[in-house]
């Protein structure tokens, strides 16, 4: 199955560099403005490139770290969220390799991103460079050697990033029958399905399996005519569809599949019971990993969840809403428990490192999918065929 999430790769370093330069010449295109004035880049330029192995990767040139122009601590700001989200860092330095280039360096070992070091402008009177354990990757623009740094991204890009997308290829076989259903309300995107619906149909496909899709308001005309081994509802409908699929036929939802593709699924399923003891005034973190325009009436993590948690404990609950994988919260120990969406717009890496910080700040984490499910009481059938499995 073609993976449809691309894999991250930032370039950082200081000022002039040449980190933009070395963007253009992997393009081939004019995608960064190149200047001797320090500081050109200000914001985090991004371009999709395909990546012979890999597929389609974005690849984000960032501003110097070194930055300290008066707008300069805002641009690093940029430039370290950019390193949270990276599923590879390239890390550019010239001449000599000095203090901003190791606390580079030893960020990304903190916060667990891959990396392999370029020294750009070889051209030029330079000191070739060697760092026990880390690979360093000789690069001049004038004459560029594509190839070689090409085949350095693709030996140091996570295979998590980019691996193919295995849904329910565990489960389900060929000739099987599944039945999705998929409400059309006001939450619904005008004119298109979701991404996970569009992945588990694509995974359906490739198994060669049969996709039955279905509104919820026809779910139970469906069932009539039709005994599958499985039913994928959106978790907004988990209610009312385990109200109507036969307990014999096993039921989970497309978030649920997606915090197994993209998550800690263990994690989840031990953090889920939490809910139980959520106490009055207790601080809920809900994170999203995209950014969208939200329905103040039916929106999914700042609408429903929320209300749907309030009114299963009986407590009044404080949420924060964290999007597009920006930063947590500072006083994340506060936190009692976070709820991560399906992450179907980010790749697992940047999932599985979000909810490593929440695992060392000692949050419980669960899933959309997983909360919805508990507070409707069939947390354990929607996990069923999940946990005998072991998976």
């Amino acid at each position: 199955m073609v993976q449809l999430n691309r894999p991250r790769i930032g370039f950082f370093g200081k000022m002039n560099v040449g980190k933009s330069s070395i963007v253009n010449a992997l393009t081939g295109q004019q995608v960064s403005v190149v200047a001797q004035t320090p500081g050109t880049t200000t914001d985090p330029v991004r371009k999709i490139i395909e990546l012979v192995g890999v597929g389609p990767v974005e690849l984000i040139d960032t501003a110097g770290v070194d930055d300290k122009s008066e707008l300069g601590s805002k641009r690093v700001s940029r430039t370290n969220e950019a390193l949270d989200q990276a599923d590879l860092a390239v890390l550019v330095f010239e001449g000599e390799f000095d203090q901003y280039d190791q606390t580079l360096m030893e960020t990304c070992v903190v916060r667990k991103v891959p990396f392999f070091i370029v020294q750009n402008k070889t051209d030029l009177a330079t000191t070739n460079v060697e760092i026990k354990g880390v690979d360093v990757v000789p690069f001049s623009c004038k004459t560029p050697n594509v190839p070689l740094l090409l085949k350095a991204i693709g030996d140091h890009l996570p295979k998590s990033s980019y691996a193919p997308d295995v849904i329910l290829d565990d489960y389900i076989f060929s000739g099987d029958e599944v039945v999705l259903v998929m409400p059309i309300d006001g939450s619904a995107p005008q004119g298109r399905l979701i991404l996970p619906q569009v992945q588990t149909i694509r995974n359906l496909l490739d198994i060669g399996a049969t996709a039955i899709c279905v509104k919820d308001t026809e779910l139970r005309a469906c069932l009539e005519k039709h005994t599958p081994k499985l039913v994928v509802t959106d978790s907004q409908a988990f209610g009312y569809v385990s109200s109507i699929v036969p307990r014999n036929i096993p039921l989970t939802s497309f978030s649920i599949l997606f915090s197994r593709l993209k998550g800690d699924f263990s994690a989840f399923l031990k953090g889920t019971p939490v809910i139980n003891k959520l106490k009055e005034g207790d601080k809920i973190l809900v994170l999203e990993s995209c950014s969208h325009t939200v329905n103040k009436c039916d929106d999914i993590g700042r609408v429903k969840i929320p209300k749907w948690l309030q009114e299963f404990t009986h407590k009044k609950l404080i949420f924060t809403t964290i999007s597009n994988l920006d930063p947590l919260p500072e006083d994340l120990a506060s936190y009692k428990l976070a709820i991560q969406c399906g992450g179907c717009m980010a790749t697992r890496t940047q999932i599985l490192r979000r909810l490593e910080i929440l695992q060392d700040a000692k949050v419980p984490v669960t899933n959309y999918g997983l909360a919805i499910a508990w507070c409707n009481g069939i947390f354990e059938r929607v996990t069923e065929i999940f946990r005998k499995k072991g998976i």
